[in-house]
């Protein structure tokens, strides 16, 4: 395991082994306002190099050196072949998940970690338990179904050296994750369509059009994200997401071969 040793300027040394969920998604600070002054797999090291770096940057210094922190309560989760269940009704539900971010489980779908991404998920699929209205259920194979998808979009984070690449990596996920909460917000998806939203992406791929005709760079860089947020949408509204449509078009493509042919690839 790889440990980091962060600084946000002004603010605090700390360290962490999964930078986005505890600098980004618990303190709330984005890639660009901290820095990353070492890492390293050595726990002894970066905690007593963490110590060292509060007193020289004259920080306040923590009272339990990292090494010495106890890990995360265990979730009372109870795992079968077909669901998890949580000990807690949906209502209460998702803060109690962000309490726990980082809990790993294994299931005979694979194993589970909970993020941003995956407890947005958790909310968009959990169902009340029939037996305990005060529990809730996720289907163990229709998240192991999502986590692949987000494999199949992000690369792994381990074929990766930078922490910066890292961040961009989840942070190209989270978009969106971002784009799916504004629309649940705005109601689209209680009292919207996929008819309508089939209108507005005639509508944008014409504003593209006009852009694209005009050679307008801004209108056109706004017309293809404004096509983006409406597809991510259509597929909520399909009972699907925007990720798993461009793991499959991906797939579909990646090993296909052709030739280009008066400016349009032409597949074999």
């Amino acid at each position: 395991m790889t440990y980091y040793l962060y600084h946000i300027p002004g603010k605090k040394i700390g360290v962490t082994c999964d930078l986005n969920n505890r600098v980004t998604l618990q303190q709330g600070y984005q890639p660009d306002e901290y820095e990353i002054l070492e890492s390293s797999e050595d726990i002894d090291h970066i905690s007593s190099l963490e110590l060292e770096l509060q007193r020289e940057y004259g920080y306040r210094v923590d009272m339990v050196p990292y090494k010495n922190l106890k890990p995360k309560t265990k979730m009372n989760i109870n795992v079968t072949e077909q669901t998890t269940t949580f000990p807690y009704p949906i209502d209460k539900l998702k803060g109690n998940l962000m309490d726990h971010v980082g809990y790993e489980w294994s299931t005979e779908h694979g194993k589970f970690k909970l993020s941003l991404e995956s407890i947005n998920w958790i909310m968009n699929n959990v169902k009340t338990s029939m037996y305990n209205l005060s529990r809730s259920y996720v289907y163990n194979k229709a998240f192991a179904n999502w986590v692949m998808t987000q494999k199949a979009i992000i690369i792994d984070v381990k074929d990766h050296n930078k922490p910066s690449d890292i961040k961009n990596k989840q942070r190209s996920l989270k978009m969106f994750e971002n784009i799916r909460e504004w629309a649940e917000i705005r109601g689209l998806y209680t009292e919207g369509d996929t008819k309508t939203q089939i209108i507005k992406l005639q509508e944008e791929m014409g504003e593209l059009a006009k852009a694209t005709l005009e050679k307008d760079q801004d209108e056109i860089i706004d017309a293809i994200g404004d096509i983006v947020v409406v597809l991510t949408n259509l597929a909520h509204l399909n009972g699907l997401t925007i990720e798993r449509c461009i793991a499959s078009a991906y797939n579909e493509i990646s090993g296909r071969k052709g030739k280009m042919i008066n400016g349009t690839f032409v597949k074999d």
